[in-house]
């Protein structure tokens, strides 16, 4: 189950498909360093994003 706390990075090696997840909510730069770092409530909120609706989208995959 995919939370706030971890970083993009975890999450994409849990689920490659989540890349097009975040993709769509306007993250593009997945491939970045930090984002490998960043977790996904920072990630969220430097992106002006729902945390819990990103967090939802993401666990429906």
């Amino acid at each position: 189950m995919i939370n706030k706390d971890m970083t993009i990075g975890e999450i994409l090696d849990i689920n490659f498909k989540a890349a097009e997840v975040l993709m769509s909510f306007g993250m593009g730069c997945l491939g970045c360093p930090s984002a490998r770092v960043e977790s996904l409530e920072q990630a969220c909120s430097i992106h002006g994003l729902n945390l819990d609706d990103v967090v939802e989208k993401l666990n429906n995959l």
